[in-house]
């Protein structure tokens, strides 16, 4: 699945001013659980933390995509986050982390799980995309910005 059909604005936070993976993570699990067919944020929290504690999901560049599949999870949803200042997440490069993408997905969504985190990778990996979204300033036009890139990138 492409970003633009898992993500919605609410679930879109710019310049958060969070201090910890485990605060971003937190915050990531208490909005994704404000949406029809998700779990409670706690799940959420517990299956992001449990996959962190598998291997960082910090991909290199300041991005990380943490994720995990849950059996009370309806559909595949997605929160898009930038942060105010980056924070240590152990990533790959060894470089604090300023954009997340949250991914859940049902718990017998195996295959379209790994899709969309290569396609997410791919879509992250480009410099022009980490520069433009770095380069809003507020969750709407975050929005606006990655609606457009991840479409572009479908097309």
């Amino acid at each position: 699945m492409n970003l633009t059909e898992l993500l919605n604005e609410s679930c879109t936070l710019c310049h958060a001013d969070i201090v910890s993976k485990k605060r971003a993570l937190e915050l990531a699990s208490d909005t994704l659980a404000g949406q029809s067919g998700t779990p409670a944020a706690e799940q959420i929290f517990s299956g992001l933390l449990n996959r962190e504690r598998l291997g960082s999901t910090g991909i290199g560049d300041g991005v990380a995509i943490p994720h995990c599949r849950l059996p009370d999870c309806q559909q595949a949803m997605a929160l898009l986050m930038t942060l105010a200042t980056p924070i240590d997440f152990d990533a790959i490069d060894n470089r604090p982390v300023d954009l997340l993408c949250v991914l859940l997905v049902p718990e017998d969504g195996a295959e379209e799980h790994l899709q969309t985190l290569a396609g997410l990778a791919e879509l992250f990996s480009q410099s022009e995309v980490r520069e433009q979204l770095r380069a809003c300033e507020q969750s709407p036009q975050l929005f606006q910005t990655i609606q457009q890139l991840a479409g572009a990138q479908r097309a």
